[in-house]
């Protein structure tokens, strides 16, 4: 049983990941063939990494292609914005 909660736990973190990455942050210049559809924000980051994870995370839930990072800002934690573009 052990060891079936433990597979579980790890098939459940690596579709997690997957879906972070199914929404990529773009380049200003990859950003001008799609269209603009709204922004996100974040925060309680706790670092860089963790707050473009949790933007790409909320891009996706919005149905996004990609998105670009306005603004990124914190001391204990982070939080910031994006763009997203369909």
């Amino acid at each position: 049983m052990k060891r079936y909660l433990v597979m579980l736990a790890a098939a459940t973190m690596a579709g997690a990941s997957f879906a972070a990455w199914s929404v990529q942050p773009l380049m200003q210049s990859d950003s001008s063939q799609l269209r603009p559809a709204g922004t996100v924000s974040v925060s309680g980051a706790r670092d860089l990494p963790d707050l473009e994870d949790k933007l790409a995370e909320k891009a996706r839930e919005q149905g996004a292609k990609g998105f670009t990072i306005n603004s990124a800002s914190g001391d204990n934690t982070m939080f910031g914005t994006a763009t997203i573009y369909k």
